[in-house]
């Protein structure tokens, strides 16, 4: 099942194994089955701390198999073969239950385990989802450290009947007691935030009680994480705080146009980015939204305003909130967002193999998007406003190569239709005559680009007409010791490289305004006395 090269990683991984792991696989005759038994069987090999025992008709999903340590009480489970993106999430759950460390925050490992309750989490996930490890990994290593907690990672393709009687149209989808518990990308902070329902009060109470900073940051993305880590190795104050680190980058698939990194992908890269920043001595604050801007007063201190109440002072601060997708702003589409209403083709399109979708957007996002697609579902229909697409020519040759796609060009979208549950037809009006059509699918796919998170800051810093902060050449806003670096500000082309060199101007920017503001004035009696 598994390759050579896979094989020698693996080992090597389990080399760091404290105590044994018990592998319980629940099979049955199918294809399926058959593939578990042989990565097992391989992972068995690998270690004389792993031992494999199979079970028939023991009530569990099949094909799927337990993660157990004799003597500890750990319930964790992968209904489906976790591969592709939650290889990984196979490899962190061997070692933390083979006793591995996890290297997560020592005050979160607590929370975990102070947890009481019952605790039953089931994660539906795609193979090809880039979102859906950061879930699996976090409810794993919860179900390792508390015995109330139990887990079970399931494969949406391979369990679609689930699928369907959940209604799920979105991964990660994670249910919780068997009452839906969530949507999308969730660290393990935010889902023990969630739990312990007074998490958020202490918190607060931490944040209010910290001592200024010489460099807040806002926004944890490629520009945040760049002007911490420059501000910080300036030796002066540094905070992070952060809606979620690691910003839309998350939700990246590839990245091949990172100068000197042929490729990597999007929560890879932010992992490391994070990484990096607590290698120095900055403040990092995670799960914290800031809802305002208060320039500096008489105390020379800017203040920002957070979600729970709390508030940070600074004596400079850099904005980089970074941008979202940009919705269709239509009839129906809140009310089905997740229902058939999606943003990431690569984490639900698995979702939707055999029906039928649209694609709004002709931009190289959208176009990539048919494309992927294209391979999975019945029928693709892309649906945009121009008059012609604006993707690469590139991209839109491949496109027109495919037999099940269709192209609708100078059509806007007026509404999306369901039944309540889910997605059942797309309206749009043509244009050109006026004459309003409708689409019967299964789901829609809005890919029409990006929207600054700059609404908290309307009034307080000036903004372009596209809600992006205005900067000068140094990351200057509007605002005395106010800068912004990122996808958030006009800077012209939103990418990630950019984005680092405008964060790490930023911070340069912002000590400079340091040092110049903390001068003492000029000794005009010494100046006289020279004379």
């Amino acid at each position: 099942m598994l390759d050579a090269n896979l094989k020698t990683q693996l080992q090597a991984y389990l080399e760091r194994l404290t105590r044994p792991v018990h592998l319980v696989a629940s099979l049955d005759d199918g294809a399926g089955s058959a593939e578990m038994l042989a990565l097992l069987q391989d992972i068995e090999a690998l270690s004389p701390k792993v031992s494999l025992e199979t079970r028939r008709d023991d009530g569990e999903r099949t094909p799927s198999f337990a993660i157990t340590s004799p003597g500890h009480d750990i319930s964790l489970r992968f209904a489906g073969l976790p591969m592709g993106h939650e290889f990984t999430s196979l490899v962190l759950a061997l070692l933390q239950a083979g006793g591995h460390p996890s290297k997560a925050a020592a005050e979160t490992i607590e929370q975990v385990r102070a947890l009481d309750g019952e605790f039953l989490f089931e994660t539906y996930f795609s193979l090809s989802c880039q979102n859906c490890p950061d879930v699996v990994q976090a409810l794993n290593l919860m179900a390792v450290l508390n015995p109330k907690v139990r887990h079970v990672a399931i494969d949406g393709a391979l369990f679609q009947d689930e699928v369907e009687g959940r209604q799920v149209m979105s991964v990660p989808a994670v249910f919780l007691n068997g009452e839906l518990f969530g949507y999308g990308r969730m660290g393990l902070e935010e889902i023990v935030a969630r739990l312990d329902t007074g998490a958020e009060k202490r918190e607060a109470g931490k944040i209010a009680n910290k001592a200024a900073f010489d460099v807040l940051v806002v926004g944890g993305g490629p520009a945040g994480a760049a002007a911490a880590i420059y501000a910080a190795r300036k030796g002066i104050r540094t905070g992070v705080a952060a809606e979620r680190f690691g910003g839309q980058v998350l939700d990246t698939m590839a990245i091949e146009n990172f100068i000197s990194v042929q490729h990597t992908e999007g929560p890879k890269l932010a992992a490391q980015l994070e990484q990096h920043v607590r290698e120095y001595e900055v403040d990092v604050m995670n799960l914290q939204r800031a809802t305002a801007l208060v320039p500096a007063g008489d105390d020379g201190l800017v203040e920002v305003k957070l979600a729970n109440g709390a508030s940070l002072k600074s004596r400079t601060v850099v904005l980089s909130t970074g941008a979202r997708w940009r919705q269709m702003g239509v009839p129906g589409e809140d009310q089905y967002r997740n229902k058939g209403v999606a943003y990431c083709p690569h984490c639900d399109g698995p979702l939707f193999k055999g029906k039928r979708v649209a694609v709004i957007g002709g931009g190289n996002s959208g176009v990539e998007a048919a494309i992927d697609l294209a391979g999975i579902v019945a029928h693709v229909t892309l649906v945009e406003f121009d008059s012609k697409l604006r993707a690469d020519e590139v991209l839109q040759r491949k496109l027109r190569s495919l037999p099940n796609v269709r192209i609708l060009t100078s059509a806007q979208t007026t509404e999306v239709l369901g039944d309540g549950q889910k997605v059942t037809s797309l309206v749009y009006k043509d244009r050109e005559g006026g004459d309003s059509h409708r689409l019967e699918l299964e789901g829609v796919f809005v890919q029409i680009g990006l929207l600054p998170n700059t609404e908290w800051l309307k009034g307080t810093v000036e903004l372009s007409p596209r809600g992006e902060i205005v900067v000068d050449d140094r990351g200057q806003t509007s605002v005395p010791g106010v800068f912004a670096a990122g996808d958030c500000t006009t800077v012209p082309y939103k990418q990630i490289v950019i984005a680092m060199g405008e964060g790490s101007k930023a911070a340069l920017a912002a000590f400079d305004h340091l040092i110049r503001t903390s001068a003492p004035a000029p000794k005009t009696g010494a100046v006289a006395e020279a004379a």
